[in-house]
């Protein structure tokens, strides 16, 4: 059965090709750009149904005046793909609180403000499907790039739990954890901060050379990522996390591996912070 989708960012990346398997497999997609020439280019990608908005995510009140409009002028929204954002490069230390700010007002709260708007419609309905792009970097984390994991992984807590505030009301909450994709993530679309401190020069300037050198060359496929995504969404029980990629599987593994090795080991210091049960009864 067709269905309207709204996709953020559909300019470039992933949210371009979410756009264009699903034009492809029949849907309608309302998607959201940041000027009016990525609006005319991607409408043109098929003029009866595709509807373009012009939105800056982090603005909460145009976002919700968009998604008004499209469900009183385009239809009712099945599908959200809260997909906009960006990737903020640099140690810790290294990165201004305004640039770790801007990380999260894209990342998070643009997304967050995108979910709440079309929930009220979703509720009312009874049925609807909200996904939202994360990374494997919003559920194990990499040096060098530490605010926009704390981005992803403040996206991944508020999904989770969104999914089971909702889903008494038909719907859907699905968290897409992509890892390395054949994107402009790594290269024109990652934000890159100064280098300032020299004790970081032997952990950071290998990554961040790697970073560079593997941009194109991901292993992942954005057709292959639209394609799963796609295939979620016809599924009575889809999943809350959907893991993309090889590379994220690993490396997602390995940090749920470092986790249980910490909870096994410190287990006993954990209990002791309890009342004694003795104590508890005699209360």
């Amino acid at each position: 059965m067709a269905k309207t989708f709204l996709i953020t960012g559909v300019s470039s990346g992933l949210g371009r090709a979410f756009a264009v398997a699903a034009l492809d497999a029949g849907h309608t997609v309302v998607g959201t750009v940041r000027n009016d020439t990525d609006a005319a280019a991607f409408t043109a990608l098929h003029p009866e149904r595709v509807h373009a908005r012009v939105l800056d995510v982090t603005d909460d009140e145009a976002v919700f005046a968009v998604v008004d409009e499209v469900e009183k002028s385009v239809g009712p929204i099945d599908a959200l793909i809260a997909n906009a954002g960006y990737g903020l490069e640099g140690t810790f230390e290294e990165t201004s609180l305004s640039d770790l700010r801007a990380q999260f007002d894209v990342n998070v709260f643009g997304a967050a403000a995108t979910v709440q708007a079309v929930l009220p419609f979703m509720r009312g309905r009874r049925r609807g499907h909200i996904l939202a792009v994360t990374s494997m970097g919003g559920l194990t984390s990499f040096p060098g790039v530490s605010a926009y994991c704390g981005s992803k992984y403040a996206l991944e807590g508020i999904l989770e739990a969104v999914g089971k505030e909702v889903a008494a009301f038909g719907i859907h909450v699905t968290a897409v954890e992509p890892g390395s994709f054949r994107t402009d993530w790594a290269g024109r679309s990652m934000t890159r901060t100064p280098r300032t401190i020299p004790d970081y020069d032997d952990l950071f300037e290998p990554i961040r050379a790697a970073r560079r050198q593997a941009s194109g060359q991901q292993l992942g496929d954005p057709a292959g990522a639209a394609a799963a995504v796609l295939r979620v969404l016809d599924e009575p029980e889809p999943p809350a996390h959907l893991v993309l990629g090889s590379d994220a599987l690993r490396l997602i593994r390995a940090g749920r591996d470092a986790l249980d090795h910490d909870l096994r080991t410190w287990e006993d210091l954990t209990l002791s912070t309890d009342f004694p049960r003795e104590a508890e009864v005699s209360r």
